[in-house]
């Protein structure tokens, strides 16, 4: 464990001290720790990657994407659930994401029919719900219209908590067959844990927002106890949660919403500018560095993952997952929409993998039993997200420069007003 640390930190110190130059050729923090988890695993034989399959691995991974959910509920622009087109954002997650989970399934039954429709469902909600992890430039890139971008970075926000239930009922489902859990038996599992969830979620989102403002009006806190408490909110949010039976994603997303809400409801009542965002960048840091390190372990995987026989079916549905039933359902959805066709169609292209996939394919390896439905969810969650970081990381200018017309291009020197990115904060 002591060399695993050593490797993750001098990494992560390494990429720090040249991250603004590193940025400049696109390559970012993800790719460098996915290509320092892979040559790791070429040394260890990937023997750091079994560590994934245990009872800590799954805890860690659910405490980072209860902190993740409650960060992505937190960065929505102007204080708008929506954002300022919430029709457009309703397209994108109401009627396009369900549509590419739907897709999945059908074209999974037709490649690998061998796999039982729950467990489409299951891989779906894995691969499917972007994350700008591998590409945050995408939401800074001038050449892509700001609605384009505001309509990602709020998809990429919403999608994850969205799907969240559907990945717990799919996952109790198919975790239970040997107690021949019905669809009803495990729809009434999941939908409890949901509601208690909703509830507690915005219970302490609004109470942990009030007290906040209640003791800021009050001088009792510091710039740093702030920080703090923005940082324990998420964590109470899930642990409550989880310790009365109820979804903890689900609630620490919710948490998210309210505690933000309330906490910009004074700027609200004064018209003046929303609070400053400082107060969450330490848990902006903190949940970086904790996706960072799950990045290294991703690709210490992704190794092992890579030296078995996958079998061309899957590799096919992970490359679908990217491509077709991400582009077709979103232009489906933006028919009759002010998007141009040439936005609709960079946004289906845009539609990165990260750390929600990996999460996602981690704890559905570890709930799964032993065997080839586990070793499948997890294989196409790690070509899924590879791809993505080489397609959507790498290739993501290649893939503005491409599809954003002539117009789109600055003048050099020039910041055109048209393309500013009015999101406050990214992944």
């Amino acid at each position: 464990m002591t060399s695993i640390l050593i490797v993750i930190t001098v990494v992560a110190g390494g990429w720090s001290l040249v991250a603004g130059r590193l940025e400049q050729w696109h390559v970012r923090a993800p790719l460098v720790l996915v290509l320092a988890g892979i040559a790791t695993g070429v040394f260890t034989h990937s023997e750091i990657a079994a560590t994934m399959n245990s009872e800590v691995a799954q805890h860690v991974a659910e405490v980072i994407l209860a902190v993740l959910l409650f960060v992505d509920a937190t960065e929505l622009p102007g204080g708008r659930l929506l954002g300022n087109d919430p029709g457009s954002a309703c397209r994108a997650l109401l009627v396009a994401m369900p549509l590419s989970l739907l897709a999945m399934v059908l074209l999974g039954s037709l490649l690998v029919p061998s796999l039982p429709l729950v467990m489409l469902l299951l891989i779906a909600c894995i691969i499917v719900p972007t994350d700008f992890a591998p590409a945050e430039t995408l939401v800074r890139d001038p050449r892509i219209a700001a609605r384009v971008r505001s309509v990602l970075n709020l998809e990429s926000g919403y999608n994850d908590g969205i799907v969240s239930p559907v990945f717990l009922f799919a996952l109790i489902l198919a975790g239970s067959t040997a107690q021949t859990h019905t669809p009803m038996q495990a729809l009434g599992t999941a939908v409890p844990f949901a509601a208690k969830a909703l509830v507690a979620g915005l219970l302490l989102g609004l109470l942990l927002g009030w007290l906040m403002n209640l003791a800021e009006d009050k001088h009792w806190m510091t710039a740093q106890s702030r920080r703090i408490l923005v940082l324990v909110t998420p964590l109470l949010a899930y642990t409550v949660t989880v310790a009365v039976e109820g979804n903890g994603f689900v609630a620490s997303f919710v948490c998210g919403i309210a505690f933000r809400y309330l906490r910009q409801a004074p700027a609200r009542r004064r018209g003046a500018p929303a609070p400053d965002t400082s107060d969450f960048r330490l848990i902006e840091d903190t949940n970086s560095m904790m996706t960072m390190c799950m990045w290294f372990f991703f690709g210490n995987a992704a190794m092992d993952v890579l030296s078995q026989d996958i079998g061309w079916p899957v590799a096919l549905l992970c490359v679908a997952a990217l491509t077709v039933v991400r582009i077709l359902p979103i232009l489906l959805a933006f028919l009759g929409s002010r998007f141009t066709w040439r936005e609709r169609l960079m946004l289906g292209a845009l539609g990165p993998r990260g750390t929600t996939s990996i999460v996602f394919g981690l704890l559905a390896y570890n709930a799964l039993p032993d065997g080839i439905y586990a070793e499948t969810a997890f294989n196409a969650m790690t070509l899924t997200v590879l791809g993505s970081v080489l397609l959507h990381g790498v290739g993501s200018t290649t893939i503005a420069r491409l599809l954003a017309g002539p117009s789109s291009f600055p003048a050099k020197g020039t910041a055109p007003t048209e393309y500013a990115d009015p999101a406050a904060r990214n992944h």
